[in-house]
């Protein structure tokens, strides 16, 4: 029962019938009523919104909280996987790139290769040949340092350096770094006495010296590769003996041809970007030794067959301004 100001009762009939003018004063709608079921009077129509804006607000926040303190949490635990997989596939690429004959496109590949890992030096040591390829001496040779001075007593710059030197015409700095191929390499190593023996031929320089070396390489090895037998006859036929200099490349270029047909039996059983990358590579190696045999039945006088395997090499890509000699 409620009192009026004077102490009197209020009927609840009255009582009713004065709620019933007031909600006829102030109509509610159905999704604007308060908790109790009414809205005092001089409410605005839209405040009862507010609890959800809140919600959203509250929401914005807590998701703004989460981009900035997620990856601040798990970011450190992450980016190692996130960079090797980035480094990964930027190989992958390189490799198909460079098997299609796109350089320009590989040599992005190891820009972001290294971007993401590093300074390290297979890294460096491999765009510093593809650079080499697409005629950037200076930018190979920036490579070759830097990937020299992170592993300094490492063989494949200096062995990449020297080439890069014998394109840019340094003989002396060519012939400095071949030497230290041999002396960090094992004794008696092939692969390092071919190479600097190679080097040696290349510059035109210690060409007895050379002989001595790509000899030692061949009796170190127990048989003769065809590289070692290219090495030899090339520099048998700077020494002016010619027809022993033809003799040697007619074997290295016979078994160039035979690991290129038993490469060629691999398709579909290995990854083609992979076969086309090592089918290019046997390519160059068979124009450089066509090219040298076109020397030297040249200098004696087997003009028809000199002039063939010049312009096959050539067609293979033969290209001393790009390390291809």
């Amino acid at each position: 029962m409620r009192f009026d100001k004077d102490g009197f009762p209020i009927p609840p009939a009255f009582e009713r019938r004065s709620d019933a003018a007031r909600d006829d004063h102030f109509p509610l709608s159905g999704n604007a009523l308060s908790s109790t079921g009414r809205q005092p009077p001089g409410t605005a129509a839209s405040e009862p919104a507010a609890p959800r804006a809140g919600w959203l607000k509250r929401a914005v926040v807590l998701t703004v909280l989460a981009l900035g303190i997620v990856p601040a949490i798990l970011g450190p635990m992450l980016m190692p996987s996130i960079r090797q997989a980035v480094v990964t596939w930027s190989l992958e690429r390189a490799v198909l790139h460079e098997a299609r004959g796109n350089l320009p496109g590989a040599i992005a590949d190891l820009d972001r290769a290294v971007s993401w890992h590093g300074d390290e030096a297979d890294l460096l040591c491999m765009r510093a040949m593809l650079r080499l390829e697409n005629r950037d001496s200076a930018g190979a040779l920036e490579d070759a340092n830097r990937a020299a001075a992170i592993a300094p007593t490492a063989i494949q710059p200096l062995r990449i350096r020297a080439l890069v030197q014998v394109v840019r015409g340094d003989a002396a700095a060519a012939l400095a770094d071949a030497g230290m191929v041999v002396e960090f390499a094992s004794r008696g190593d092939p692969d390092a006495l071919n190479h600097r023996a190679y080097i040696r031929a290349l510059v035109g320089r210690e060409l007895p010296a050379a002989l001595v070396d790509i000899d030692a390489a061949i009796e170190s090895a127990g048989e003769a590769s065809a590289e070692l037998l290219d090495t030899r006859g090339y520099i048998l036929h700077l020494l002016g003996r010619q027809q022993e200099a033809v003799d040697q490349l007619n074997l290295a270029i016979d078994r160039m041809q035979q690991s290129r047909r038993q490469l060629a039996l691999l398709a579909g059983r290995i990854e083609p970007g992979e076969l086309a990358r090592r089918l290019r590579s046997i390519d160059h190696a068979l124009a450089v030794m066509f090219h040298h045999r076109g020397l030297a039945c040249r200098s004696i006088g087997l003009e028809q067959q000199a002039r063939q395997d010049l312009e096959f090499a050539e067609r293979k890509g033969f290209d001393p301004t790009r390390g291809i000699f």
